[in-house]
């Protein structure tokens, strides 16, 4: 995001509201600290006050210490002396300059001061822009979705002072980022497009690119995204930009490379957190849990706010059957990072542990969640239509889903989620083309592979069906506590291939008349899906880490 250099705050005009105190910013933490013996005997978090309060006298202190190391050192010493140690808010405007996240108490400050600034310099656009792109960042990093709201109010305001057309593109891509992080790509796609056609080296805009058209399904696109954001801005962020999109193509070792790079050559401990975590999904993907448990504990030794490695560490214990620190992990990682995904994760997990009270409850709060987040603006229908397929109303899967693709969201996932809701509703000649659609544009992802098998079977063809399931276990075994014991359980239920190799695709006709065709799938909206080519056949535990303490920042009406 563009951002304004920070400014000493002045006193404000008569006229213009006054500027906020810094008190009025100093509410809860956002992010609660692990739930560990160690961090219950930690003193309990500064507020924003006392930081800020804490931070002015080490400014105050180091200013001594500098000066009298000048006075100390000899006139031809001068040079060598060290320059000031940078601020939050210089740290956080640094690094969104990069593209490179800035930590999140970094964040936190910058938003506290772009706060302070607007309020006594309501006129500036610029830090209109910058407020509300950094509202979009800790919206998404924090899973408060109420920020969102905020970052339109703020980026709105900033067009109105001064539209993208009279240079504010900043604004623009601000509003670009909150599509996409609200998961509306056709708006943000459209937001992106118009930056890109005013100001096509405008690198800042391109990750919104890449995001929106991954979401519409639109691989030619991201290509050239990603291509052209490296040309622009080449390093830490384009590399794990290209490494994703090798990753959603199943070009694992390419995808590899690039992460690699990128870890090497991260600059700060939340670009390197976050190298660190996509090793670790890598790993995950690649079917070697320890690998990837290695590598998020890496991630939270070298961040210890970085929540998503939490997760992501919790997904790799129970593929190694301690579900004991799974469950401790995903606990926590809720406490600060209350995303939908993960409840439903933990609440899968409960699930395949027999404990169904506990799985209800869980499915109870991520439907809350699912509510709370709509109501933000946020298209929660891919997760909602998940849910409901599994563990819910089909048929109410369905119609989500199939909305979702009418809105043009036809990326793999969506795909492979409407196949597989057809499927759970009783429409697996409808879900076929779906579910094969996913897998050939998905990469070697074993869920997809693992939903196209059980169709096959469903439909009786079994030589497909028996590829796809092995190459679902042969992937990823684990890859689900619930999905992976059933797919073990669909491929030794086939019956055995013929004795002379030949590929059994589907069994002789039955001699009596067949059966009435299935009813059509339960809404007429949903386009089929663009012809495709032939799918491929799918092929010491770290320490709990300390309690981060991290401000909340405070809300704030534009």
């Amino acid at each position: 995001m563009d951002v304004m250099p920070q400014q000493p705050p002045q006193a404000p005009d008569p006229s213009s509201r006054p500027p906020l105190d810094v008190s009025d910013f100093s509410g809860a933490s956002a992010l609660s600290a692990l739930a560990d013996p160690a961090s219950l005997a930690e003193p309990p978090p500064l507020t924003l006050r006392a930081t800020l309060r804490r931070a002015a006298l080490g400014v105050v202190a180091g200013a001594v210490l500098v000066t009298g190391a000048v006075v100390a050192v000899p006139e031809d010493g001068k040079k060598a002396s060290r320059p000031p140690v940078p601020g939050p808010v210089s740290r956080a405007l640094a690094a969104t300059a990069a593209g490179a996240p800035a930590s999140l108490s970094d964040l936190t400050a910058l938003i506290g001061d772009r706060q302070q600034w607007v309020g006594a310099h309501p006129s500036d656009a610029g830090a209109w822009a910058t407020l509300g792109a950094a509202y979009v960042e800790w919206g998404r990093r924090s899973a408060d979705t109420a920020y969102y709201g905020r970052a339109e109010q703020a980026l709105k305001r900033s067009l109105d002072i001064r539209p993208g057309e009279h240079g504010n593109s900043a604004a623009w891509v601000g509003l670009a980022e909150l599509a996409g992080a609200r998961r509306d790509f056709v708006t943000a796609k459209k937001w992106g497009e118009k930056v890109r056609g005013r100001q096509p080296k405008q690198w800042a805009v391109y990750p919104a690119l890449i995001d929106a058209y991954s979401g519409l399904g639109d691989r030619k696109g991201v290509s050239k995204a990603v291509e052209r954001f490296t040309a622009l801005r080449a390093g830490v962020p384009a590399l794990m930009r290209t490494a994703r999109m090798h990753l959603d193509r199943g070009r694992r070792e390419d995808a590899l490379a690039n992460a690699q790079d990128a870890a090497d050559r991260a600059a700060t401990p939340a670009q390197k957190a976050e190298c660190l975590a996509l090793l670790g999904e890598l790993a995950w993907e690649r079917g070697e849990p320890a690998e990837a448990l290695a590598q998020y504990g890496a991630a939270l030794r070298t961040d210890r706010a970085h929540h998503p490695s939490l997760a992501g560490r919790a997904r790799a214990l129970v593929a190694l059957g301690r579900t004991d620190e799974a469950r401790r992990d995903y606990r926590a990682a809720l406490a600060d990072l209350p995303r939908p995904e993960y409840m439903l994760e933990l609440g899968e997990l409960y699930e395949s542990l027999g404990l169904g009270e506990e799985a209800g409850d869980q499915y109870a709060r991520l439907r809350e969640a699912l509510d709370r987040d709509e109501a933000q603006g946020v298209d929660e229908a891919l997760l909602r239509g998940r849910f409901e397929a599994d563990h819910g109303d089909p048929d109410a899967a369905v119609e989500l889903l199939d909305a979702e693709w009418a809105r043009s969201h036809r990326g793999a996932a969506v795909a492979d989620a409407l196949g597989w809701a057809l499927h759970r509703s009783g429409h697996s000649s409808a879900a076929l083309e779906y579910a094969a659609r996913a897998v050939g544009t998905g990469g070697q992802n074993a869920s997809y592979a693992y939903h196209l098998g059980v169709i096959q079977k469903a439909l009786r063809d079994y030589g497909p069906a028996r590829r796809n399931l092995a190459e679902a276990l042969r992937t990823n075994p684990r890859f689900s506590p619930l999905a992976g014991p059933a797919a073990q359980e669909a491929l030794d239920d086939l019956p055995p291939p013929p004795p002379d190799g030949s590929q059994d695709l589907r069994p002789p006709p039955d001699p009596e008349p067949q059966a009435p065709a299935p009813p059509a799938a339960p809404t007429a909206r949903r386009a089929a899906p663009e012809p495709q080519s032939k799918p491929r056949p799918t092929q010491q535990e770290p320490a709990e880490p300390e309690r981060p303490v991290t401000t909340r920042p405070a809300p704030f009406t534009p």
